[in-house]
């Protein structure tokens, strides 16, 4: 398999885009290396929370009152879920049933 001239990638990527990709680089040299894709211990979390409670991702952001965008970009590993939500998250992840709780709320 021909190696991937990374640079050159890069700059028709960012040019394709409009615009500059800063992690681009570095996510090219990771799967060029094997890398692979990381999973975060919140990642895992959150996905393990909502999957606990059988609902789909809309109703369960609907029930820890947060946008179902957010709750995909946790899942996704985009960005970390605050503090505070983290705790929630692992509660629910012991006692799925307390989510029927924050429905009632």
């Amino acid at each position: 398999m021909k190696k991937l001239d990374i640079e050159k990638a890069v700059k028709a990527i960012e040019l394709d885009a409009g615009m500059p990709l800063p992690d681009l680089q570095q996510a090219l040299q990771e799967a060029q290396a094997g890398m692979g894709r990381v999973t975060t211990p919140e990642q895992i979390l959150v996905r393990q929370a909502r999957s606990r409670t059988g609902l789909s991702q809309q109703a369960f952001a609907e029930r820890i009152a947060t946008p179902v965008a957010t709750l995909r970009d946790w899942e996704q590993g985009r960005f970390a879920p605050p503090g505070g939500v983290l705790c929630l998250l692992r509660l629910i992840s012991r006692h799925p049933e307390l989510t029927q709780e924050l429905a009632a709320v």
